[in-house]
């Protein structure tokens, strides 16, 4: 691990004990947490997508406006639900934050998770012919199209009146970095693998789905080195990023020891059925300083990845999660070998 981050499921809710009420006070606070991870020298942050709900639901704007009020901070997503999206209006979108940002975004997208609406992305206007309980080809098929619009591919063709016989068009802007900047969320060893010989970074969650017995770090783990050996076996040469999420809370307040003590009592993978693919969760760690540091050592996903992603619990409000990310770069990140945002992008590991 080299750099972490955090990412934000954006929930709202006018309900007693939550500070963010409304989505106006969500997306206020997302930036201002944005704004104070960037001065702590915290190398991302990130939000959920998810529709039909109560949580962060339409990243772009929302991302635009966390990169324009921060210097260093990679912004982005975890992750985009491909069925839901027009993949060249995304392209559009994407190449124009890549730009706004200079390049600081790790755009996630990937088939998406699962949602209070039964195949809500038909009611957005797209239908999965083939798979119509999931989605997943739906959500391939526009991906591929997405990266073919964002490597420039002339996919339109043109009115001859305006730009003469025989042309084709391709999306406006083109952004030269961006693709560098897409990474895919993967939960199997199969996406994993593909994710891998497309050349992509990779990013994984608190679940895999997948269940053999194994705890769920190693069973992450097992995915990383399966992408990594797959895109060095494509022939890429690049140094590609990984990220995982954990639940992470070093507890040094009493405030902390409130809120999250309990969870150091129920430190466990999980085993359920998500999707309806039998899943393994992740524990949550909740320790003391010097405890926490020890497990996510002995964490074989969290020590492989270069990046690690803190889900925060948002509706406690902009003061307590600063305080956690303060908390974690203060006292646990150094001894793991995190290098803070002053001291430039984040790169991958080499294969």
């Amino acid at each position: 691990m080299k750099a972490f981050g955090f990412l934000s499921f954006g929930h709202y809710a006018d309900v007693p004990g939550s500070a963010t009420r409304t989505a106006g006070d969500m997306l206020k606070q997302t930036i201002a947490i944005a704004e104070g991870a960037d001065e702590i020298g915290v190398n991302g942050a990130a939000v959920r997508v998810h529709h039909w709900a109560r949580q962060a639901a339409s990243p772009m704007p929302l991302l635009a406006a966390m990169a324009a009020h921060t210097k260093r901070i990679e912004v982005g997503t975890g992750v985009i639900d491909m069925r839901y999206e027009n993949p060249l209006q995304l392209a559009e979108e994407a190449a124009a934050l890549d730009l706004i940002a200079d390049g600081r975004i790790a755009l996630g997208v990937s088939r998406g998770s699962p949602e209070t609406a039964l195949r809500g992305y038909e009611a957005f206007g797209f239908r999965d012919q083939e798979d119509p309980e999931r989605g997943s080809v739906l959500a391939r098929e526009k991906f591929d199209i997405f990266l073919r619009a964002i490597d420039g591919e002339r996919l339109a063709q043109g009115d001859p009146r305006m730009v003469g016989a025989g042309h084709y068009l391709a999306i406006e802007p083109q952004s030269p970095t961006l693709r560098d900047h897409i990474w895919w969320g993967s939960g199997s060893r199969a996406t994993a693998e593909e994710t891998g010989r497309k050349g992509l970074n990779m990013m994984s969650s608190t679940l895999v789905t997948e269940a053999t017995g194994q705890p769920f770090h190693e069973l992450q783990r097992e995915q990383i080195e399966l992408f990594r050996s797959a895109y060095k076996e494509a022939g890429h040469t690049g140094t590609p990023r990984v990220s995982v999420s954990r639940s992470v809370f070093p507890l040094i307040s009493d405030m902390d020891r409130a809120y999250f003590g309990l969870r150091s009592e129920e430190n466990g993978d999980q085993i359920g059925v998500i999707d309806g693919f039998r899943s393994t969760f992740g524990k949550t760690y909740a320790a003391e300083p010097d405890v926490l540091i020890e497990q996510l050592k002995n964490d074989e996903a969290v020590m492989a990845a270069d990046t690690l992603m803190l889900t925060i619990p948002n509706q406690l409000g902009v003061d307590y999660n600063l305080h956690v990310l303060q908390a974690f770069a203060e006292h646990v990140a150094p001894a793991l070998g995190w290098k803070p945002n002053t001291e430039g992008p984040v790169e991958g590991y080499a294969i």
